[in-house]
């Protein structure tokens, strides 16, 4: 399997493209006006405690509070106490130092951990931790035992807090390894010098920008090449390279060609398709992806695909594909939190196995960590992802200013007998003689037309006269009943 990745900047973004098999299967986008808050460490002061919800609000000098819930402040101190009530640990007013885990979604505000973890190429450090890890990515158990006892070893040798070995970790050399660790301790012992100095409120320590978080975390052998349009950039992360990751400096390439990075793969057009509702699945069958608050709905139907020898072969084959797609656009569109997805109803077990298997199989290449449960009594695949980011529905977005992000508009007719009643309790509460309605063209064409009848006898009924005026401005929803 051929991957590429294509990083295309310019002052106000930075975007990042993962090419496999010559198909967009991930986009990051970072803006520098809205840039991530993942992985920044604050010094913030306790502004609220919520015992009922065991969690408590954290100013950290953003426009909203970040959230810290009892379950994710240190291990360490939770073991001290081993109280499950976080008025124990927290009073208002209280410095602490806390790390963004989630950026603010919508109306939420961050979400916030004081389990502090540092990453770099090779591993993640924490300083606060006793126990060390390994990525459950690595399979291989003779590997797993070499990298925790090297890990051991280290934190034994300079009694440090605990690290966690990456994917990225497996089969490198031990001497490696360690200098990568080395690295971690001095850039901790930077952080807790600026957090002695550090004023309540404030940003102690920023993630790296997006073009140098895809070399750490992105990066994986298989990768052929890293394109870059801006040779700023890539000089800067020839150099950051040549100093942490020699051996991907030969990948990265500056793409100088007059054509734009992103039009190679054709990457503003998937972007353009991921931002549907409805995908197409090559043999005829389509997704459609209705994404909320609380969770994301995707229903799977077989549209126009009539092949195969029966309907249980029709309905197993588009089913098959559909979780190959819907696996592909959980990355691409970066859905998370709960995810049903409404498969085409199976008779055979064995085929609703098959299908769960091909969609566990396909995750397998997400960074975001994913759960699957088996198929319900209704027929729905039930799954989480995990939420880091913002959705790219979120990023490009906003809600539509006619419908206020419904989908939907009332009809014509709905909103001509929404006027009648207004007018009517308009006549009632004041003693008018004369009315005007402003509203869209269409509403006041049907009112003059279809409800020419209905109009005349209500002038009739309260004794007056109303006027229209068509305003171009005006979305369908919107009328003014003005008394003259």
């Amino acid at each position: 399997m051929s991957e590429e990745i294509l990083i295309n900047v310019t002052p106000p973004e930075t975007r990042v493209a993962v090419i496999e098999n010559g198909v967009l299967q991930e986009l990051i986008i970072e803006r520098s006006r809205q840039r991530g808050l993942v992985g920044n460490i604050y010094k913030g002061e306790i502004c609220r405690v919520l015992p009922g919800m065991q969690a408590a609000f954290i100013d950290i000098g953003l426009s909203r509070a970040g959230f810290l819930h009892i379950s994710d402040l240190c291990s360490k101190d939770l073991a001290k106490k081993g109280s499950e009530n976080i008025e124990h640990y927290l009073q208002e007013g209280q410095p602490i130092i806390v790390q963004v885990t989630k950026d603010p979604l919508g109306s939420k505000g961050a979400r916030l951990s004081t389990e502090i973890s540092i990453p770099s190429r090779f591993q993640v450090y924490m300083p606060f931790a006793s126990n060390s890890g390994i990525s459950q990515r690595i399979e291989c158990e003779e590997e797993r035992l070499r990298l925790r006892n090297c890990l051991e070893k280290f934190q034994e040798q300079h009694q440090c807090g605990g690290f966690i070995a990456r994917t990225a970790a497996e089969c490198v050399l031990e001497p490696i390894l360690c200098s990568d660790m080395l690295f971690l301790l001095k850039l901790w012992e930077s952080i807790s010098e600026k957090i002695k100095t550090a004023e309540l409120k404030t940003l102690i320590h920023k993630d790296l920008p997006l073009s140098i978080r895809t070399l750490r975390d992105l990066y994986k052998e298989c990768i052929e090449k890293i394109r870059v349009d801006s040779r700023e950039t890539y000089l800067y992360l020839v150099d950051f390279a040549k100093k942490f990751v020699p051996e991907i400096v030969p990948v990265i390439e500056h793409y100088s060609g007059e054509r734009p990075v992103f039009d190679i793969y054709n990457v503003e057009d998937e972007i353009k398709k991921a931002l549907d509702r409805k995908v197409s699945l090559k043999s005829g069958g389509h997704l459609v992806f209705d994404q909320t608050e609380s969770m994301t709905t995707v229903d799977v139907n077989t549209g126009g695909y009539v092949g195969g020898r029966n309907l249980e072969e029709t309905i197993f084959k588009t089913n098959l594909e559909a979780a190959q797609a819907i696996s592909r656009q959980l990355r691409l569109r970066n859905l998370g939190g709960i995810i049903i997805i409404d498969f085409i109803d199976m008779q055979s077990e064995n085929h609703k196995q098959q299908v769960l298997a091909a969609l566990a199989r396909n995750l397998k290449k997400d960074h975001a960590k994913t759960n699957i449960t088996e198929v319900s009594s209704l027929g729905l695949v039930e799954m989480t992802r995990k939420r880091i980011r913002e959705s790219l529905e979120h990023i490009l977005c906003e809600p539509c200013c006619a419908c206020g992000g419904r989908g939907v508009l009332k009809t014509p007719e709905t909103i001509c007998l929404e006027i009648f009643r207004e007018i009517i309790r308009e006549v009632r509460q004041f003693n008018v003689q004369q009315i005007l309605v402003l509203a869209a063209n269409e509403v006041v064409e049907m009112l003059l037309d279809e409800e020419a009848d209905m109009l005349a006898e209500l002038e009739l009924f309260l004794g007056i006269q109303i006027k229209f005026r068509a305003e171009a401005e005006y979305n369908q929803e919107q009328y003014d009943v003005v008394l003259l």
